[in-house]
């Protein structure tokens, strides 16, 4: 008999053993840390589908009954006839109750969004509000994680969140409580809360098929959830794989105090957000529309100056950290310029101050872009299975496709130190990125026009943005961590935009060139909070100082290529675009780059012999 015979024979022994262990701890197969698929699990036809509405201890919607939400449940057979008790997989989502279409951005339409052109700090007419159809059928994503999660043993929770799909409540984009949602749910999947089989009706259904071990998964939006009731503390929520999430409305759609639209949808802010995803009754969607979207969200997101507030304070996740205990992957795209990588490297470090079980997932793609389904099933199969709570954490680095994953402890890494690089012109609003400090005190300047993007100005658009670029690199540089600029500036008027973009020249044309082929990493700023987050407005003429982050990165720089710092104003992909002809003034000798190089000054001076 062959060797593969024998372990075939073996495979099938397991598999008897465990029909055989109904009710025991021992019902999972796992093997390399990976929870298996079970035959007898594997049988989508008999899996129990069915959905509740389990009851917050909160009234957003204000009708003097606590808001219930819906919910859709995956689960084998067995929990029914065997009286199996399993864990959960739970996603909760504000878009389950969207239409494919609405989810496609079909009927996305620029009249839904705010209006960019004007001038900073000017009042601006309201958009329109859409109405859409609610979508009653299990979610989409269900037909992809019942086939992930159900025939390993496990059964997918969906959750609607408040005011949206069929749940009660009302939306309030990061408020309290949408936290207070998923801890509720997870309250009842652990026996500690009340579901009912209709959203009216008074029939009581109990989660006895619940083991009471809880992880939650999810990528933007839906990741943001996970978030955010892990900083409830809830019992039972054992581990997260936040994916793209928000750790901070304030940072999605704000930037050192600048209004900034998250990429791809110019012109959106929370109240647009807001529309998008609420699906209340229409008997009461003006009523919710007026206490919480026009008395709540417009009075709160200021677009007029940017500045942070209450509103935002209430809505940023990395303050709400007291509580937390889920062991979390986090997992983010370094050229995300929807929810900015920020977001997870920001949660990542003060995570690491809470001590949790933690790893970091970084990749270089765009937004949505999952972790391999290997790594999610290690996470919970470690977590909700074998409840293995070890204190360590490891980074994985993700170039292009996960055998080529670096696997480091800490982020950015640990070899990683700063170069300071300073500005010196060469030409009109061209220059070079050197070490040596400037011998005199020069003033660049360069005129805003929204009508030029990133790429079009980094080709011969001079008098529009200032460029400054290292040598020509003659070996590979390896970037790792968080650019940080500091400028002094002046406006030749009360305000102004300020983009600044790391790229790397020449600029690769292709149709298929990656973006961090091109871009690096960027960030935008607002000068008025050049002292803080609350923000005055710039005496023309008048230089001020200030110092801000780009987003986090790691890759390498190919030889052949050179560094270019851009510094330029409007940027028509994010930001407030006013009409042209702002001057900017920028003084080099107070104007510096700090890069995070593998190796330090060392290494970057070695790249360019």
């Amino acid at each position: 008999m062959t060797h593969l015979s024998y372990k075939c024979l073996l495979w099938l022994f397991i598999i008897g053993c465990v029909v055989q262990s109904y009710g025991q701890d021992d019902i999972h197969v796992i093997e390399d840390g990976q929870a298996q698929v079970i035959p007898s699990f594997n049988e989508p036809k008999h899996w129990i589908k069915e959905e509740v509405w389990v009851e917050s201890n909160f009234d957003s919607d204000q009708d003097g009954k606590p808001d219930r939400l819906h919910v859709f449940i995956t689960r084998p057979f067995q929990t029914e006839t065997k009286g199996l008790k399993l864990p959960i997989v739970y996603m909760s989502s504000p878009y389950y109750g969207l239409t494919l279409g609405k989810m496609l951005g079909i009927n996305d339409s620029k009249k839904y969004m705010w209006n960019v052109y004007h001038e900073l700090g000017e009042e601006t007419f309201m958009h329109d509000h859409p109405n859409h159809k609610i979508r009653k059928k299990r979610p989409l994503i269900a037909f992809i994680e019942d086939r992930n999660w159900v025939n390993r043993g496990f059964i997918t929770v969906y959750s609607s969140s408040p005011g949206t799909g069929l749940s009660d409540g009302v939306p309030t984009i990061g408020g309290e409580n949408e936290s207070l949602a998923p801890k509720a749910v997870i309250d009842w999947l652990c026996g500690r809360a009340k579901a009912y089989s209709s959203r009216e009706g008074q029939d009581e259904i109990q989660a006895y098929w619940s083991n009471g071990k809880v992880g939650m998964l999810g990528t933007s939006y839906d990741g943001t959830l996970a978030l955010a009731a892990a900083t409830t503390g809830v019992e039972g929520l054992k581990a997260i794989i936040p994916i793209a999430a928000v750790s901070s409305f304030y940072d999605y759609y704000r930037s050192n105090g600048l209004v900034r639209s998250p990429g791809g949808y110019l012109g959106e802010d929370v109240d647009v957000l807001y529309d998008l995803i609420q699906s209340t009754k229409k008997s009461k969607k003006i009523d919710h529309s007026s206490f919480i979207r026009d008395s709540v969200i417009l009075k709160g997101i200021d677009r007029k100056t940017g500045d942070y507030n209450q509103f935002w304070e209430e809505r940023n996740y990395l303050n709400k950290l007291d509580k937390y205990t889920a062991a979390t992957f986090i997992a983010h795209g370094f050229n995300d310029w929807n929810v900015m990588p920020e977001h997870s490297f920001k949660l990542f470090q003060a995570l690491k101050e809470k001590a949790v079980p933690l790893q970091l997932y970084f990749h270089q793609e765009g937004h949505a872009r999952s972790i391999p389904f290997e790594l999610q099933n290690k996470w919970f199969t470690k977590f909700l299975i074998e409840a293995d709570y070890a204190d360590e954490y490891k980074v994985w680095i993700v170039p292009n496709g996960l055998e080529n994953a670096l696997i480091r402890d800490d982020f950015p890494d640990p070899d990683a130190s700063e170069v300071k690089l300073f500005l010196h012109p060469t030409s009109k609003n061209n220059g070079r990125l050197g070490l040596e400090f400037p011998a005199d005190s020069i003033a660049c300047s360069f005129i805003d026009n929204r009508n030029l993007d990133g790429k079009m100005l980094t080709q011969d658009m001079g008098i529009h943005r200032l460029l400054f670029l290292s040598p020509i690199l003659r070996e590979d540089i390896h970037l790792s961590g968080t650019p940080t600029i500091n400028i002094e500036l002046s406006s030749s008027k009360a305000a102004t935009n300020l983009s600044v973009w790391l790229v790397s020249l020449p600029w690769n044309a292709e149709k298929d060139a990656k973006i961090y082929e091109n871009v690096i990493t960027r960030s935008w700023a607002d000068p008025q909070n050049h002292s803080s987050l609350i923000g005055t407005p710039l005496t023309p003429g008048k230089f001020v100082e200030l110092s801000f982050n780009l987003n986090p990165d790691d890759q390498i720089i190919k030889a052949g290529q050179q560094i270019g710092l851009m510094i330029f104003s409007s940027d028509p992909e994010f930001t407030i675009l006013p009409k042209p002809g702002t001057v900017i003034t920028v003084n080099l000798q107070n104007t510096n780059l700090f890069l995070p190089i593998v190796g330090g000054p060392s290494a970057y001076k070695k790249a360019f012999k």
